[in-house]
């Protein structure tokens, strides 16, 4: 059985999950990360997203995510070819490596950034990265130079982080400075490990 000391890591578009992931890391968890793979599988293939969306989606080698990512956001049909071919790979993917890291039978974390709105996993225990949406609104904005409009769509495509935070097991909170959010990864890893040592 997979996923058998899986947690699920989640959150928002810009709550700072990336930067949790890197900080729970280097405390010593591992973790997989569905977006990276979600790239990597994108990059391999190439010829179905010229074939697929165009020429113009293609960079050298590479897909151009941002110019893919725009349209994606603003056409549902092609979301939905794009998520039926890629998330069957990133599930195959994620399955292969959880079988892998099971093997240690000590937590590890899959960051799924739409763990519960897809609910494609059968994972028990879940950790949020929080931020208050006002919050979440205004570092969106700030990192990806959208205006307020675009952005608050981007957002609006998944569950509110308020809603994400009352499904979770645990909560990690990112609403202040980073020395705050490294304090709270700790305390999150110091729980787990007093949970499973």
């Amino acid at each position: 059985m997979a996923f058998d000391y899986a947690i699920a890591l989640t959150g928002g578009i810009a709550t700072g999950k990336s930067t949790v992931a890197s900080l729970l890391a280097l405390n010593g968890m591992r973790v997989i990360d569905a977006d990276t793979i979600s790239h990597e599988i994108l990059d391999d293939s190439l010829e179905w997203v010229k074939e697929t969306f165009g020429e113009e989606y293609i960079i050298g080698s590479k897909v151009n995510r941002a110019k893919l990512g725009t349209l994606v956001f603003s056409d549902p049909h092609a979301k939905k070819i794009l998520e039926d071919f890629l998330h069957p790979k990133i599930r195959e993917e994620i399955l292969t490596r959880a079988n892998k890291q099971d093997t240690f039978k000590f937590p590890y974390l899959i960051d799924i950034p739409l763990f519960f709105e897809n609910s494609a996993y059968d994972i028990k225990e879940s950790v949020v990265v929080y931020t208050p949406a006002d919050i979440q609104l205004e570092r969106f904005m700030k990192r990806n130079g959208y205006s307020k409009e675009e952005s608050l769509i981007r957002i609006a495509s998944q569950m509110p982080i308020d809603e994400k935070k009352k499904r979770a097991t645990w909560v990690i909170d990112n609403s202040k400075n980073l020395k705050h959010l490294q304090n709270e990864c700790e305390e999150f890893v110091e729980k787990i490990k007093a949970k499973y040592l």
